[in-house]
């Protein structure tokens, strides 16, 4: 049995625009998970057959991304017959469990070497496109008190009593500090620049950043759910809180996670086989759960979910030195930092999906990198990775510097 999971490496693609006209529109996602599976080897030279499994997020596997994107990246990469793969989907935690998961089996023993991760081309396979029970199951739907995650957003700025400034300064914020990283290289060490096949860069940075955003421009945006109000999403959300008179649309494409394309994958192993194939860990993964909660408000899970995390860790919040909150809308963010009563100077200091994007099955492993290059840069010790999950589940993993 194995003491600890190591994190040997964490990469990813730049992110773009998930629409036809987007940067990254050409390539395919097996060729974007199968990029980095070569970077991962080329970087640090190990035999591709010591790898146990290959364990991808992928939240519409179908088309371009479906029959089992994992296995089929791995044999589009060249490496060894003896690699397993295997896709998963827990919606937009679908990356950060790929590698919970990954740790859970180094832990154990049953495994030595993972690589974990997720990949999504919402551009060539546009979100929703696998149907499913919560679009076409008229049955399950008048079972449930549900309406679209954006309602839920505009409705914990409801509950909250933020209105549309509050979480438009949120989302300028975002953007300054994603360009700010960016451009200032703190994203260098992970983004890998994606290549056609005659070696022809087609993208080297994050292209999906709006640097210019203010928010006299944010203004001009009408928000994106206001129709809810009249035809009976509304009232179905409110049949739950019915201590409100009614819920302020606040959100917007501006104040939202942005539609993009991307991969992110992370090498996890034991110390066994890291001292074996001469690897040196960068970190480890020291404690990661899932947890659920109220369906109909849906977003709300980050901050139990960090709160149990904490208890599985023996650790309190003193122990954390920076947190990463998947900005899926601004209320989400701005929520999770009041349920933990923590600072924004410690949260997202590189900016989140709001500027960057949310290529739903990858962003979990995006943050872990985005996150351990960030503690390497500032020489601290741990970060808090969290997400909201359709569904009404929340997601934590804390990470530890090596």
């Amino acid at each position: 049995m194995s003491t600890h999971a190591y994190i040997y490496d964490a990469i990813r693609t730049p992110r773009s625009k998930g629409k036809a006209d987007g940067t990254l529109h050409e390539v395919k996602p097996i060729a974007l998970a199968a990029g980095l599976l070569n970077e991962l080897q080329a970087r640090h030279g190990f035999d591709t057959a010591c790898v146990d499994d290959v364990i991808l997020g992928c939240v519409t596997p179908v088309k371009d991304q479906g029959t089992n994107i994992a296995k089929c990246a791995v044999q589009y990469a060249g490496w060894d017959d003896s690699v397993a793969g295997v896709q998963l989907n827990r919606f937009c935690a679908s990356g950060l469990e790929a590698v919970n998961i990954a740790a859970q089996k180094v832990i154990s023993g049953w495994e030595q070497l993972i690589v974990a991760g997720g990949v999504e081309s919402m551009s060539r396979v546009p979100m929703g496109s696998d149907g499913g029970v919560v679009v076409f199951d008229p049955e399950y739907l008048m079972g449930q008190v549900a309406t679209p995650q954006g309602v839920g957003a505009d409705l914990i700025a409801t509950i909250e009593g933020w209105d549309r400034e509050d979480v438009d300064a949120f989302a300028v914020e975002s953007q300054r500090r994603a360009a700010h990283a960016r451009d200032s290289g703190y994203f260098d060490r992970s983004v890998v620049p994606v290549k056609d096949r005659n070696g022809v860069t087609i993208l080297e940075r994050d292209d999906f950043i709006k640097p210019e955003t203010s928010m006299q421009g944010l203004t001009r945006l009408k928000p994106s759910f206001a129709y809810a109000a009249t035809n009976g999403m509304d009232a179905t959300a409110l049949s739950k809180y019915p201590q409100l008179d009614r819920i302020n649309h606040v959100h917007h494409a501006g104040n939202a996670s942005g539609i993009v394309d991307g991969a992110a994958t992370v090498l996890i192993g034991s110390e066994q086989i890291g001292q074996a194939l001469g690897l040196e860990p960068r970190g480890r993964i020291v404690a990661g759960v899932i947890i659920a909660n109220e369906p109909t408000i849906m977003l709300t899970g980050p901050g139990p979910a960090a709160e149990k995390c904490l208890k599985v860790a023996g650790m309190t919040k003193a122990d954390i030195d920076l947190w990463e909150i998947n900005e899926a809308f601004s209320s989400v963010a701005m929520r999770y930092m009041r349920d933990l009563d923590i600072d924004a100077e410690v949260t997202n200091v590189n900016g989140g999906a709001i500027a960057m994007g949310h290529p739903l099955g990858a962003t979990g492993a995006v943050l872990l990198s985005t996150m351990l290059d960030e503690l390497e840069r500032r020489g601290l010790k741990r970060g808090m990775l969290s997400m909201c999950v359709g569904g009404g589940m929340g997601i934590s993993t804390i990470i530890e510097r090596l």
